[in-house]
């Protein structure tokens, strides 16, 4: 998968999720893997972008906004953001964006 998601021509929404993490791993490495995989099979997926340092800010694609719903209500991705509250940050925030125009190299 490359650094960069290779998105479709807009419109399409955002989901930018930003993050504090608490320290250790507790897990986190793992289910972070199984969400991609998880998210790839989901329709209305288009991609993901995902750095971190001292903040994490993960940035997934998706077509419309029925998919977005329907990948908050997957009960393992539940069960992700359960974990997460529980012991994997300290802090977060979700925004969801609507794409309007985009351009790169």
């Amino acid at each position: 998968m490359s650094l960069i998601a290779n998105t479709p021509n807009p419109p399409y929404y955002a989901v930018i999720f930003t993050s504090h993490r608490t320290e250790g791993d507790s897990g986190y490495g793992q289910m972070a893997d199984r969400m991609v995989e998880l998210a790839l099979k989901q329709p209305g997926f288009l991609g993901i972008e995902s750095a971190r340092e001292d903040v994490g800010i993960t940035v997934s694609y998706w077509s419309d906004l029925e998919s977005i719903r329907q990948w908050k209500a997957h009960a393992e991705h539940q069960q992700a953001q359960k974990l997460g509250h529980e012991k994997w940050y300290s802090s977060f925030k979700t925004r969801i964006s609507k794409v309007e125009r985009d351009y790169g190299i």
